[in-house]
């Protein structure tokens, strides 16, 4: 098949019609049922995934796999509650897991749903209705007012057609139809004003097509295609923790391996040496953290409702907190999806005025007139009926105080030239005062050679040169404004005229206006935030070139040196010079579905994390590409919804700063709890390492190993999970690291966890100098569980000291440490508890070296934090942002 066959928006209707083998008569009832036997006019889906399969996945996770180990170490050697622990978790995340899976699976379903259900089709010359799933390629089908487009068709025979395809397209006013062009091969989709799309809907006029393509191969076949294709994407905190737990079970394996080898070479017994080792097997794996980052990934969820962003995958919460990039779609998101006249000139030409801004004049007033009466909208409340463009005409006469309902009752239509695509006027006529009057509204520059006066507020004169060159000239800097410029005339005549008579000549231009889709007033301050936050935005839209940097420019999104790039020029870019384009670019405009995810994929080639907002169904594969989709709870579609991970309520761009600044709070709070979980677990294998290494007699027990992670470790991890926004949160720039552990973390997790176990040791070996073996381990003991239990209040903060609470106070911090010293209070002084953990009572003089050690643990942190601030100070000229 050649090249115009495969493009049929690129040849003439009668060879659209040979090419598919069909006439305008249609195609007989035999024809179509050999043509069905290719398939029915429907969206393909792969099966669902059934629960069982959905399951294994989960158990088949890194992170899982690992818990579940320890799980089974830990009840082969008794150490029940750790194991039931360890598999409740698991329990909790698999069904977790599951319950999103099965919501993400209505998203074809959804998009299945907005297909035509019906069609007007012609076959053997006669007209009928039929289900839409029946067409097949070389169909003929009819289009009317209000239709939804069931198939893609190359139209044959348009008039006045105009079809809203901004789900598609991302274009936000109806796009006119030609069935008469013949258009360049590789125009883009947005362009191709011969062709109808699947789904898209008819505002006005009516038309005739063949079908091209049916089902998958359609336009919005090609949009499932790319949702089957793309694999759900695991999000950065997923990713992070499973690396972090196969790199912990790496080290805590090598470490325990060598622990039981070198106790095995001092020729120590085998059974407690191997306990001790397979207790530095579970303690160094975090099994607590999934579940807490759950619990503190949940709490960040339901805080977010209040704020009106409807998280449905709790990792997503997270991911924007890491977000480096947002892209945007424009119409909808950006703008309010609503054309608007935001600029009017009457009477002076050499500027537009603002609509506010115009005088109670006779002129403005002959201007409002026009715009509520030669208009085939209407507003009934909240319904909005027609065209966008005039629809945007009824609310600006209402602010120069002329409802367009009264006038019509007032002014009824008496005759009208319907608009059409080759005049691109309307003219109706109404008597107003006694009067017969006509309106005429059209292109600018169509309406002025049909003008031959001018009305002013002085009166009507005649029309000069320089009154149309100016006015042409204002029209033109509108129009590169992005604006949608009409021009407005009137006339008086004597009689009625008769049916198909031409009432457009000797008119006398009134004035033009200027409507546009305008952005949303407060998402300018939102992009500054997220610029603020190191965060970039990017605008993508099927919008025309111009219209697009016109808003993006209002926005700030685009500023000098950015670079701005259309579809077309995007189809010419290899793989390799998008990577690098997309680095200055931040606006992409009149691009495709498959341009948006190909943008998506190129971003986080570059590393970066994506989140992508939309409404459309043209929205819809990247939204499932991105790191984090973001869809318009409002006037986004059903497939928009359901395949993003995240829906803003109230439509609004400034939701999404919020979001962020609650992602970046759960993080850093999931960061916290690793570092305090960590610290511990580094300091209970460097005390065991080092006397392992030098023979020593083992300071700690498996037991005690065990006990200080469950009750010292479960809550306190869970109430810092709960901290606060840090005051300057929105100022540091993204985490773009792929692991938890950066650099500083790391630092601090090591010098603080070798630090606490030389306290350990050092009560340890005090303890068993002025007593005995038991007493030097019932000193360690209390010594790691202590130091891990005030260790809680400097973790608030890794710059802030212990006393200052700048992001707010936490309860929960105090509540969890009362509880876990209400259970070691247990362990410590109850005599059977005592026995059973191998421990005794120590004295007073005891209890006084076991807190002072344990006091120093917070000591050297806030040391650590002094130290950083003077050195920002002093020597790093203030370049530390606090938390």
């Amino acid at each position: 098949m050649d090249n115009h066959r495969q493009k049929p928006w690129a040849v003439e209707q009668s060879e659209v019609l040979t090419n598919t083998k069909t006439t305008e008569t249609g195609l007989t009832e035999d024809e179509v049922r050999i043509r069905q036997q290719a398939g029915l006019n429907e969206l393909a889906a792969k099966p669902p995934k059934t629960v069982i399969q959905m399951v294994k996945e989960q158990i088949f996770d890194p992170m899982i796999g690992i818990l579940l180990v320890a799980a089974l170490l830990s009840a082969m050697f008794g150490e029940y509650t750790e194991a039931i622990i360890i598999a409740t978790i698991v329990v909790l995340n698999t069904i977790i897991g599951v319950v999103q899976e099965k919501k993400a699976q209505s998203s074809l379903a959804a998009l299945r749903d907005i297909s035509a259900p019906t069609a007007h089709v012609i076959r053997n010359g006669k007209e009928l209705i039929i289900p839409a799933k029946e067409l097949v390629v070389g169909d003929i089908v009819t289009l009317h007012d209000g239709d939804m487009v069931p198939a893609d068709l190359r139209l044959i025979e348009t008039a006045n057609l105009k079809i809203q395809e901004a789900s598609l397209t991302g274009e936000s006013v109806p796009v006119e139809k030609d069935a008469a062009a013949v258009l360049n091969p590789d125009c883009a989709l947005g362009d191709r004003i011969n062709m109808a799309f699947s789904s898209s809907i008819v505002t006005y006029g009516r038309g005739q097509g063949v079908v091209t393509a049916i089902g998958m191969q359609t336009e919005m076949g090609a949009i499932a295609g790319m949702l089957e294709d793309q694999t759900e994407v695991q999000t950065p905190l997923k990713r992070k923790l499973a690396k972090a737990g196969m790199v912990l079970t790496i080290i805590g394996l090598i470490i325990c391996s060598l622990v039981f080898a070198i106790g095995a070479f001092y020729g120590r017994p085998l059974l407690p040496q191997f306990l001790v080792a397979i207790s530095l097997a579970i303690s160094i794996i975090p099994e607590g953290l999934p579940a807490t980052a759950t619990i503190v990934m949940a709490l960040g969820v339901k805080r977010m409702v209040k704020r009106n962003a409807l998280i449905k995958k709790l990792p997503a919460v997270e991911t924007l907190g890491n977000a480096t990039v947002i892209c945007s779609d424009k119409t909808g998101t950006l703008t309010l999806n609503k054309m608007t006249v935001t600029q009017a000139a009457t009477n002076d030409f050499s500027q537009s005025h603002a609509v506010d801004q115009l005088a109670a004049n006779k002129t403005n007033q002959t201007l409002a007139y026009a715009s509520a009466l030669c208009n085939d909208a209407s507003l009934n409340g909240e319904k909005e009926i027609g065209d966008p463009t005039e629809i945007a005409l009824i609310p600006f006469a209402q602010k120069l105080g002329f409802n367009q309902s009264n006038l019509k009752k007032e002014f009824p239509r008496l005759f009208e030239q319907p608009f059409d695509s080759d005049r691109k006027r309307m003219t109706t006529l109404h008597k107003i005062d006694g009067q017969l009057t006509v309106f005429t509204k059209g292109a600018s520059d169509e309406m002025l050679p049909l003008c031959t006066h001018i009305m002013t507020d002085n009166g009507v004169r005649k029309i000069t040169p320089q009154d149309k060159k100016q006015i042409a000239h204002l029209s033109h800097q509108m129009q590169a404004d992005a604006l949608r410029v009409l021009g407005f005339a009137t006339k008086i005549v004597d009689n009625l005229p008769e049916a198909g008579a031409d009432l457009e000549n000797n008119l006398t231009f009134i004035g033009i206006v200027g409507m546009i889709d305008p952005p949303r007033k407060e998402v300018a301050a939102s992009v500054k935030t997220c610029r603020e936050a190191g965060i970039r935005t990017i605008m993508i839209t099927g919008d025309h070139k111009v219209t697009a940097l016109a808003i993006a420019k209002k926005l700030n999104i685009y500023q000098p040196g950015d670079l701005a790039i259309s579809g077309t020029e995007l189809d010419q870019m290899s793989d390799a010079e998008l990577d690098q384009a997309v680095e200055k670019a931040t606006v992409f405009a009149r691009v495709s579905p498959a341009d948006k995810l190909r943008i998506i994929q190129s971003l986080k080639r570059n590393g970066e994390v994506t989140a992508m907002t939309g409404d459309g169904v043209n929205d819809s594969p990247a939204l499932k590409a991105a790191d984090i989709g973001v869809a318009m709870g409002v006037t986004g579609t059903d497939v928009a919804k359901d395949v993003a991970d995240m829906i803003l309520l109230d439509d609004s761009f400034t939701t999404i700063a919020h979001a962020i600044k609650e992602g970046r709070r759960v993080y850093r709070n999931i960061q916290k709890v690793i570092q305090f979980l960590l610290v511990g677990n580094i300091a209970e294998i460097t005390t065991l390492f080092a006397a392992t290494i030098f023979n020593w007699d083992a300071p700690l027990l498996a037991v005690h190993i065990l006990w200080v992670n469950l009750a010292t470790a479960t809550l306190p991890a869970l109430a810092l999970g709960v901290d606060p926004a840090s005051k300057n949160i929105m100022k540091h720039k993204p985490v773009k690291a792929g692991t938890l552990f950066e650099k500083d973390l790391v630092i601090r997790v090591i010098t603080q966890g070798i630090f606490v176990a030389l306290l350990t040791l050092i009560g340890y070996f005090i303890g068993k100098e002025i007593g005995n073996q038991v007493v030097g381990q019932t000193m360690a003991f209390s010594i790691l569980a202590l130091a891990q239990m005030i260790r809680l209040f400097n973790q608030h903060s890794n710059t802030d000291p212990i006393w200052k609470r700048s992001a707010g106070n936490n309860p929960w911090l105090t509540a969890s440490f009362i509880i876990s010293a209400f259970f070691m209070g247990i362990i410590l002084f109850v005599p059977a508890m005592q026995d059973a953990f191998h421990i005794t009572s120590l004295s007073a003089g005891q209890w006084l070296i076991v807190v002072t050690l344990a006091l120093l643990s917070i000591a050297q942190v806030e040391l650590v934090k002094g130290w950083a601030k003077f050195r920002n100070i002093f020597i790093n000229d203030n370049n530390l942002i606090e938390d």
